[in-house]
């Protein structure tokens, strides 16, 4: 998975690269949890986000990290080699934020703190039709600033849902400041817990961790908040907590720098 993750990381790049737009950083920090999601046995299953029959679903509620869900996108066929190449093109599916049209995202996302909400929705549906399935998304550090992402981390537990795994993106930064900086964000796994949510800090960038937490959270599906610390530009040094790269797109060298970094 490591090797996949650095291919992708690549991916990534040269994709903002062509396109020059933005959210580099910020697609950075949450790879590692992506690529485990979608490639390690305990992840997501292969018809995941299948809009006839909706199963298991997977959110990317901090849609500007969408770069790096098309590039997974398209490791798993479910997206085109054409459709990423015209990534965020006039008439392009592929958008900055994801869309629901594109094949392998369920619902439109990136209006930040709306979806904690959408899997709740999900949870209640299953409930009320008896069905055992599991519910995941990212969310970033920022996004826990909404009032929404805590009105439905009270209504999860309220209402004794089981099946919802959020990880937390914690790269520390948003647009413009650091996130701490912007609200009193720390202590986050306190203030999830006080919400009577199980919490789970681990290094965001260490797979094992990412893929040994999906597996017991198999065994004992409640609702789960994993903290994940990670950085934001991870992967490439001059990129690495440095907010220039959450507008930024790399230019003609800075692509080789990258590549040559990631041992491509």
């Amino acid at each position: 998975m490591q090797n996949i993750a650095n291919k992708l990381r690549y991916e990534l790049i040269k994709l903002i690269h062509d396109s020059k737009t933005a959210h580099l950083g910020s697609s950075l920090s949450c790879m590692d949890i992506l690529v485990t999601l979608y490639f390690s046995k305990h992840g997501l299953p292969k018809n995941i986000n299948n809009h006839k029959n909706i199963k298991d679903t997977f959110i990317l509620s901090k849609g500007h990290a969408a770069p790096a869900l098309y590039v997974i996108l398209n490791k798993k066929k479910l997206i085109s080699n054409q459709s990423l190449k015209n990534y965020s093109k006039p008439g392009s599916k592929l958008e900055e934020h994801p869309n629901s049209k594109i094949n392998g995202v369920l619902v439109s996302s990136g209006s930040l703190g709306h979806g904690l909400s959408l899997s709740a929705g999900f949870s209640v549906a299953d409930k009320i039709n008896k069905k055992k399935n599991f519910h995941y998304l990212i969310m970033s550090d920022g996004e826990c600033n909404e009032g929404s992402v805590w009105e439905a981390a009270m209504f999860i537990t309220g209402k004794k849902l089981k099946n919802i795994l959020t990880f937390i993106d914690c790269n520390q930064w948003q647009a413009t400041d650091k996130t701490n900086n912007i609200l009193k964000f720390e202590p986050i796994a306190d203030k999830w817990k006080s919400f009577g949510w199980k919490v789970k800090e681990i290094d965001g960038h260490n797979l094992k961790s990412i893929e040994t937490t999906l597996k017991n959270f198999k065994k004992n599906p409640v609702p789960t908040a994993v903290i994940c610390r990670t950085i934001k530009g991870k992967g490439v040094k001059f990129m690495e907590n440095n907010n220039l790269w959450h507008y930024r797109s790399p230019n003609k060298d800075e692509l080789l720098r990258a590549k040559k970094e990631l041992k491509i």
